[in-house]
C-alpha cells in the first residue's frame, strides 16, 4: 500500500467524500485503513447487572482506493510515487511537487 499510519488523507469516494483525517491503522491484507473521525459507526452495548446499556461510536475501516494522500509540503491531494535513494532505500514522493512524503527521511537528509 502507498499509505502509512499517521499520513493525512482526504476521502475521494463514498458517503464521507471531501472529509480528511489522519490514518490510525492500516490493514495490509484486506487493503483497508481506519481514518480518524471518518466512517463512524454506532455500536449498541447491551445492559448488564454491572453496567447500563450504551451506544459507542467508533471508526470503521474503508478501502484504501477511496482516499488520497495530502502532501505535507504543497497541501494538495496527490498520487504517490517512489524514488530510490543513494543508499538503496525507497522513498515516497509527491507526484505534484516531487517532495518527500516520509517525515523520517526528511530529518536524516543532509
Amino acid at each position: 500500500m502507498k499509505v502509512k499510519t499517521n499520513d493525512n488523507v482526504i476521502v475521494i469516494a463514498g458517503k464521507n467524500r471531501g472529509k480528511s483525517g489522519k490514518i490510525l491503522r492500516t490493514m495490509e491484507k484486506e487493503k483497508k485503513i481506519v481514518v480518524e473521525k471518518i466512517n463512524l459507526i454506532t455500536k449498541h452495548i447491551k445492559k448488564t447487572q454491572q453496567k447500563p446499556g450504551s451506544k459507542i461510536q467508533h471508526e470503521a475501516p474503508i478501502d484504501v482506493s477511496n482516499v488520497m494522500v495530502i502532501c505535507p509540503n504543497c497541501k494538495k491531494a496527490t498520487r504517490v510515487g517512489y524514488k530510490i535513494l543513494e543508499n538503496g532505500k525507497k522513498q515516497r514522493v509527491c507526484k505534484k511537487c516531487k517532495e518527500s512524503l516520509d517525515k523520517i527521511s526528511q530529518t536524516t537528509k543532509k
